[in-house]
């Protein structure tokens, strides 16, 4: 295998269609999950190459300040595989909303995972995502960008057989959440939910995935939600436009403060477009549907 020395890479944005939050590990203090990632073809670029006149990785994202996941992702990737290649430099151009509850920066740095390994000629993808899961809870399921089941604290990992045919209209909010805040309020607004319950739900979850997908079986549930609009007021206005509209499902996407609503093919462009008449709004489907002229690898 031949390594590149410059590359592009795509890094899909996710929608949780069900996302179920148990209690805080003694281990590592993350929160138990049980959800369903789904990506779609809402996707930040990324280009990077090797570059021998810098001094270290450097990764640039214009409108992003301070640290970058994607730049921690790199030093991971070096520190756990030994790897002593040239220093990479990592464009970004975002498209998925910053601290949107689309897991954008998670998917930068799964992303950035992908390129220092190809860089490097290393197919091991079991430990990229071993890796991935030291830098974030989104980060495991989007190293190889398929609609999966995810537990523990979301470094446990089944493929999904469900190819959902929805459209999603999402309605992005001009606020930002951090996951660290929903988490807490979450916590402050609710018990969490048993060891026994979050088993019985990934039963569920899984049985519901082999069975045509959460979406069918009335699991399109958000245990943050309620914590997102306690924290983003705004969040109430966008589920009840988007059910107003008719959605089958409107739901916050992961932590916030992003909306989506899912609607059967061709009601969503319909009612996008209703809806793009008085405020920002994005057609997304999911990605294995879309047409996207990109690899799957970096």
């Amino acid at each position: 295998m031949t390594a590149p020395t410059e590359l592009t890479c795509a890094a899909p944005g996710k929608l949780n269609v069900a996302l179920f939050v148990g209690g805080i590990r003694e281990s590592d203090g993350r929160h138990e999950l049980v959800t369903v990632f789904q990506p779609v073809d809402l996707v930040d670029h990324l280009s990077a190459r090797l570059d021998a006149s810098l001094a270290a990785d450097e990764v640039h994202c214009p409108g992003v300040e301070g640290d970058n996941l994607a730049a921690t992702a790199l030093a991971a990737y070096r520190a756990e595989t030994g790897w002593d290649g040239p220093p990479i430099r990592i464009e970004i151009e975002k498209r998925i909303p910053i601290a949107g509850g689309m897991a954008g920066g998670s998917a930068d740095a799964a992303a950035a995972l992908r390129l220092a390994a190809a860089f490097a000629a290393d197919d091991d993808v079991a430990r990229l995502e071993r890796i991935a899961a030291t830098l974030g809870a989104d980060v495991p399921s989007q190293v190889q960008g398929r609609r999966v089941i995810a537990t523990g604290a979301g470094e446990q990992l089944r493929r999904s057989p469900s190819k959902p045919d929805w459209e999603a209209v999402l309605l992005p909010i001009d606020a930002a959440l951090s996951a660290g805040a929903v988490y807490a309020e979450a916590d402050r607004l609710n018990a969490p939910r048993s060891a026994e319950e979050m088993e019985h739900l990934r039963t569920a979850v899984q049985q519901a995935e082999r069975s045509g997908g959460v979406e069918r079986a009335g699991l399109v549930i958000n245990d943050l939600q309620d914590a997102a609009r306690r924290l983003c007021p705004e969040v109430d206005d966008a589920l009840n436009v988007l059910r107003a509209e008719g959605a089958e499902h409107a739901i916050v996407s992961g932590s916030g403060p992003t909306v989506a609503g899912l609607f059967a093919p061709g009601d969503g462009e319909a009612a996008a477009l209703r809806i793009g008449a008085n405020r920002r709004v994005r057609l997304a489907i999911p990605e294995h549907r879309a047409t996207l002229e990109r690899p799957r690898w970096p």
